[in-house]
């Protein structure tokens, strides 16, 4: 037997190693002598550069950049074998490190900062990762970080914020950074939002991110003039694309800075080379800690189920929680559905002995599998 394990972290609970890990001790006992395939994975967000590191030689590097409050903290990085930069944004400005800082005031400068630290290290091609963040400011500090100015109408800047934008009256590029230029940046998102209007990033994720439904209106405005302007320098309509809204704006921003945007679940399974693993194989094990209505619609787990069908491997689908709803459509990649919630088992109880349930779940399917 030969099995490709792929997860995505359960977030809150479990990384995606650890649930490939899990999954492995279950399938060992009852198949001691298969081949089995760990691939961590991530689709851009939290937990990239360790699903990343777990699968390819890499060199973790630090930087000292600032957070969504403006404090100065401690950031990683990866550097590849060929020299290329990858970065997590939810590492910077991830949404657990907003603390009690009011979404108008977070910034996303310290993604700037750490896209400068890592040029001066010598890179020219830089990998980010989208999602997970705290930020709505449409990547303004971001683009502040690397030379853009952002003024109000008296010729000041504005701050590189949210808040700051409520002021902003004219942009310029004029003075970006000039190694940017010859610099490629990729950018991993699998968010098809674009960066303001009803589907945009403050309509779409703001509300997670603490944005009151009264804010809603004003603060998309405040980004879709960000964006015009932007957009007007760069003679295109970057703002309408989709995964533009994606980290709260940042893959508009990035996009101003000539980014190609990608499917972060995709651009990582190239990375670690997971077709080469699917060669051959029985089956693919992928999951997250809960498949709902969302996963069809470019979630991890069936992102990695259309390369197995590519591939002609059965999908297994073992997550947290598997919603009753989202059966039908789930049943059209994967062959089979396991859910560590369910049957007697509370979601509370999953979460917290996820890894084992997980074992337990994947000896079970194999005992019932067995050849």
């Amino acid at each position: 037997m030969k099995i490709v394990i792929a997860p995505d972290s359960f977030k809150g609970t479990l990384s995606a190693a650890d649930a490939a890990q899990a999954i492995a001790r279950g399938l060992r006992q009852v198949w001691p002598a298969a081949e089995l395939c760990l691939h961590p994975m991530a689709d851009g967000g939290e937990g990239t550069l360790a699903a990343i590191a777990a699968a390819v030689p890499a060199d973790w590097r630090q930087a000292e950049v600032h957070d969504l409050a403006g404090q100065l903290r401690q950031v990683r990085w990866l550097q590849l074998p060929d020299g290329a930069a990858v970065l997590e944004s939810a590492e910077v400005v991830g949404l657990g490190l907003a603390g009690d800082c009011p979404v108008p005031r977070r910034s996303s400068l310290g993604l700037g900062e750490l896209l400068l630290q890592v040029l001066d290290a010598g890179c020219r091609r830089v990998l980010i990762g989208l999602g997970g963040t705290g930020s709505n400011d449409g990547g303004a500090g971001l683009l502040a970080a690397v030379g853009a100015e952002l003024l109000d109408k008296d010729g000041e800047r504005v701050t590189p914020d949210l808040a700051g934008l409520a002021d902003l009256a004219s942009l310029s590029l004029a003075h970006l950074d000039p190694r940017l230029a010859e610099t490629r940046l990729q950018v991993w998102a699998d968010v098809a939002s674009p960066l303001a209007g009803p589907m945009g990033a403050t309509a779409t994720f703001g509300p997670q991110k603490g944005v009151q439904a009264d804010e809603v209106a004003r603060y998309d405005g405040w980004l879709a003039r960000l964006g015009l302007l932007g957009d007007q320098l760069r003679g295109q309509d970057l703002r309408l694309k989709p995964g533009s809204g994606a980290a709260g704006g940042l893959g508009w921003a990035l996009r101003v800075l000539s980014a190609d945007m990608v499917p972060g679940a995709e651009a990582i399974a190239l990375l670690q080379r997971l077709d080469a693993s699917l060669a051959d194989a029985d089956y693919l094990i992928t999951g997250e800690g809960r498949s709902d209505l969302q996963t069809p619609l470019g979630k991890l787990p069936w992102r990695l189920a259309a390369m197995a069908q590519e591939a002609g491997v059965p999908a297994v689908l073992l997550s947290g929680e598997v919603v009753s709803e989202a059966q039908p459509q789930l049943a059209e990649r994967f062959a089979h559905r396991l859910s560590l919630a369910g049957e007697g088992v509370s979601s509370q109880y999953a979460q917290q002995h996820a890894a084992t349930l997980l074992a337990e779940r994947a000896a079970a399917w194999a005992a019932a599998h067995r050849r």
